[in-house]
């Protein structure tokens, strides 16, 4: 039997790390970054040769939803599930894999970020459905991930077995030992040095009713939220679905199942991916100069390199700098030192702070 695949897609968040290009209103995942499409059009485009429409969910709060339907008009109404309120990764996926649940126990959800950049999608596919298969067949969870390029401190890693994999659909699954947060800089030099780790993608699969049964092991202290979710979901019922997103804890699925339960594989994403977290990782992405700038928009350098420059409206001349980002937009300008471009969202809460809620 192959597995029934339901992908659902995470397309909620605020993307501040892209301010001021990306707002409140019009995040990141609905913005066309690294092609002409929107992130989101690019995350179900690369799922359709293997996921039918009927079964590509996204899932978003109400207001980023009405952009979804907009973006996505081939996606069923139904499927655009809607958060009542963000309370993290862990009770949207609840909500999520309960609505496929009550199709069918058995299907295999696949938990995908809408803003993640993969360059190979026909790897990507291949991939996904031998992850959709060694979830189906076994009591497991299901992981990517991914081989890390350098010793990076802003992603969380896996800790998994060399030895001995489960091979899968033609792709290799290893045992998950342990994810890992965030390290410091010396740790992940110790993590690249052992082999043995590799990066957190944040994107999983597991058959619904495996969820559900891990859910109750590992977490039980949100199980019961599970349960209620299933019958407001039967009965149709907004208002029990929002008395459950103020009652249930803000909490990602990380750390209330993943680094908890027993029997999660991982195997590896060697897709190109890209999490596009922040304005340094489009250097890769966008085209470049012979000196390392990279650019949407006219640009002229002149003795400037390894710079990022986002003004598709006009030209940018660059002087005697490096190592830069430069975004405007039509009502705000960002200078920052490009290693320093994780710290663009503290800006937004700077904003936030002074009360100008029409930057941000």
């Amino acid at each position: 039997m192959n597995p029934e695949i339901h992908a659902v897609i995470m397309a909620g968040g605020s993307g501040t790390r892209f301010w001021p290009l990306s707002r409140a209103r019009r995040p990141k995942q609905f913005l066309p970054i690294v092609s002409r499409k929107t992130m989101v059009e690019e995350t179900v485009d690369r799922l359709r040769p293997l996921v039918r429409v009927g079964r590509i969910f996204t899932i978003a709060n109400g207001e980023q939803t009405r952009v979804i339907r907009k973006l996505l008009p081939r996606l069923p109404r139904t499927n655009l599930l809607v958060e009542p309120t963000g309370r993290n990764t862990a009770p949207s996926l609840m909500l999520a894999t309960a609505r496929v649940y009550l199709c069918n126990p058995k299907a295999v959800v696949a938990a995908l970020p809408a803003d993640h950049l993969i360059k190979d999608a026909a790897r990507f596919r291949e991939k996904l459905k031998a992850a959709a298969e060694a979830a189906f067949r076994g009591d497991y969870l299901v992981t990517f991930g991914i081989p890390p390029t350098f010793p990076s401190t802003g992603y969380g890693y896996i800790h998994f077995e060399i030895a001995r994999p489960i091979e899968t659909g033609g792709q290799l699954f290893h045992k998950v030992f342990a994810f890992k947060e965030k390290p410091a800089y010396g740790q992940a030099l110790r993590f690249l040095a052992d082999g043995d780790y590799l990066w957190n993608s944040g994107m999983f699969l597991w058959r619904a009713d495996v969820f559900a049964r891990k859910l109750e092991r590992h977490a039980p202290e949100i199980f019961p939220f599970w349960t209620r979710m299933l019958r407001a979901l039967e009965k149709k019922s907004a208002a029990a679905l929002a008395a459950i997103f103020r009652e249930i804890p803000s909490i990602s699925i990380d750390y209330a199942l993943m680094e908890k339960a027993e029997g999660v594989l991982m195997t590896k994403g060697d897709f190109g991916w890209s999490d596009v977290g922040a304005w340094s990782s489009l250097v890769d992405i966008w085209p470049r100069d012979g000196d390392g700038n990279a650019s949407n928009g006219q640009l002229l350098a002149l003795d400037a390199r390894d710079c990022l420059v986002y003004n598709p409206r006009k030209l940018t001349a660059l002087i005697g700098v490096k190592d830069l980002v430069v975004v405007e937009t039509e009502d705000a300008l960002l200078v920052c030192r490009k290693d320093l471009d994780q710290k663009v969202k503290d800006v937004v809460d700077a904003l936030k702070k002074k009360g100008k809620a029409e930057s941000v």
